[in-house]
């Protein structure tokens, strides 16, 4: 595809570009650039600037946020646009979000609740969105279905025993069963691990916060116990060392819990063979045209909404309601959220993202955010075919590229726009790493995903501030927070210069970005350290207030 850069520098029109013109003036302000001897100035980042540091401006404030702050304040302002529609497909959302309930799509072409497709979409009453998971929440890996799905058929069989047609799915299975066997091991000691920790922190914290008379107590303060017995003291150490991994005794205590929990739930949903949580949607997951299944139930059958808060947060970085004096701005106004579920707290069916990308772009988004992704796929073509049905119809699908700590273009990750070769099958597709807050060696979040082929751009993604369900707000990280900060600023560039084709859009968004060359730690090992420009497309980091520029001058 074209490269943009000279075309934003010099400010000249590429002829290719010239019949898509915006009727927004060329915008005049120059281009922010990357200063490479910024990269070891880092400002702190605490309290309310960390809520809203994926806004900041690497030059004003030396934080490598996308300049929306700036952009706002300089650019907006001149420009008008018009309203576009971005499909969150996620795990739900919390459509009655003090900060969201004004900015979720409603489809016009529904009468709510009368029981009929008045728009012959497809879907009864989706008011919404539309809900392809039903009441599921748990579900099982994608290596877990595969083992369940052919373990009659090759359980006990030598690679000799296999014909040569299905040599390539015993491998497959094989690969699954290794997978499963290391998982459970690993969760298993983890669980037991956080469950002993909490065995001897427990007892120790009612003994010593009864002694020194209150729940939060500092490691200063464990030090002034006077005449601690012999058993006290022992408590003592322990309570002082365990200080070192969280802030107080009762936070330490409640992350524990949760991480009982969270290992606990895995070996119940994600690793358990025998349970088929599908069954209940009364489809088959594996024929594409079996598409009668779902509901329009957009937030999920949990009624305190938990299930949705992934979706919640995400459809939040996009457009939680800018202006109104509640909770927190979102990148893009307006913009709709459109709300597809179709990821469950397991692996997402390869059925339903097919089915949510062809739902999103057949109701009129323009932009899709997939905030998911899994290392196993048994029906990436239908995943493909999707994704070129939304380029077909000028749709940019922004993917998060995952929080592995790996390099894509090695490691499997799925959905993807390469189908397993270095050509991409369409140019509406951006896969999205993430960035912390520091500048500089520290720059690329220790979790995420990177890829000189299959990553194409970088943008916040650590403690970010969002939506949670019931009216609440929140800090998570992830690639999964990345891609909505990218989703949200295509959707600004699309709202503002509409006759930029997704093709467009996606190049602008990478080519305006910040670039640098400076070293950086990649997969979170101090010893993996590599040119920031190598772990990308595009190498750079995303900017609103440059996309914008760039955008008017097409």
């Amino acid at each position: 595809m074209k490269n943009l850069k000279s075309l934003f520098f010099a400010g000249s029109t590429a002829l290719f570009l010239a019949s898509c013109g915006s009727s927004v003036a060329p915008i005049s302000t120059a281009p922010l650039k990357n200063i490479e001897s910024q990269h070891s100035k880092v400002a702190t980042v605490e309290g309310d600037q960390l809520k809203t540091w994926s806004y900041a401006d690497l030059a004003n404030d030396t934080i490598p946020g996308m300049s929306v702050n700036r952009a706002y304040a300089e650019i907006i302002p001149n420009i008008k646009g018009t309203n576009v529609i971005v499909a969150v497909i996620d795990s739900g959302i919390d459509i009655e979000h003090e900060d969201l309930k004004n900015v979720i799509w409603v489809n016009k072409g529904e009468i709510p609740n009368n029981g009929i497709d008045d728009d012959k979409n497809g879907y009864i009453d989706d008011i919404h969105g539309w809900n392809f998971l039903g009441d599921i929440v748990g579900e099982n890996l994608e290596f877990t279905r595969i083992i369940r799905r052919y373990d009659a058929q090759f359980s006990g069989k030598k690679e000799s025993d296999i014909s040569e047609e299905n040599k390539a799915l015993y491998a497959m299975y094989q690969k699954a069963k290794a997978e499963l066997d290391t998982e459970t091991v690993q969760t298993n000691s983890n669980k037991e691990r956080y469950g002993k920790m909490l065995s001897e922190i427990k007892p120790a914290h009612r003994t010593i916060s009864k002694k020194v008379g209150k729940e939060d107590y500092t490691a200063v303060e464990l030090a002034a116990i006077s005449n601690p017995n012999e058993k006290e003291k022992v408590q003592i150490g322990i309570l002082t060392q365990m200080l070192g991994y969280g802030s107080s005794i009762p936070e330490l205590i409640e992350q524990l819990n949760g991480g009982v929990e969270y290992f606990g739930g895995r070996m119940d949903t994600h690793f358990n063979v025998e349970k088929d949580f599908r069954s209940v949607l009364g489809d088959n997951p594996y024929d594409i045209t079996d598409t009668n299944y779902g509901n329009n139930d957009v937030d999920g059958p949990d009624p305190k909404k938990e299930d949705a808060m992934h979706g919640t947060h995400v459809a939040g970085i996009i457009a939680a309601q800018r202006g109104n004096g509640i909770g927190m701005d979102g990148v893009a106004h307006n913009t709709e959220i459109m709300v597809v579920r179709a990821v469950p707290d397991g692996d997402e069916y390869d059925k339903d993202v097919a089915l949510a990308i062809r739902y999103a772009v057949d109701n009129g988004a323009k932009v899709i955010n997939a905030s998911f992704g899994k290392s196993y796929t048994q029906n990436p073509e239908w995943v493909w075919d999707a994704i070129k049905y939304a380029a077909k119809n000028d749709v940019l699908i922004v993917h998060a590229s995952g929080n592995d700590g790996k390099n894509i273009d090695i490691a499997e990750n799925y959905p993807n726009d390469h189908m397993g070769t270095s050509k991409e099958i369409s140019d509406n597709y951006l896969s999205i790493g993430a960035l912390n807050y520091k500048y500089g060696k520290e720059m690329v979040a220790t979790f995420s995903n990177y890829g000189v082929a299959n990553v194409d751009l970088f943008s916040p993604g650590v403690k970010i501030w969002s939506t949670t369900p019931l009216s609440t707000y929140k800090y998570l990280q992830g690639t999964s927070m990345a891609s909505p900060n990218v989703a949200g600023m295509a959707a600004m560039i699309r709202s503002y210069f509409p006759k930029l084709t997704a093709a467009q859009v996606k190049q602008v968004l990478m080519d305006s970005g910040l670039h640098t060359s400076a070293p950086v730690i990649v997969g979170g090992e101090d010893t993996d350290v590599q040119p920031f420009d190598a772990i990308s497309k595009s190498g750079n980091t995303a900017n609103l207030y440059n996309a914008l520029i760039m955008a008017s001058k097409i």
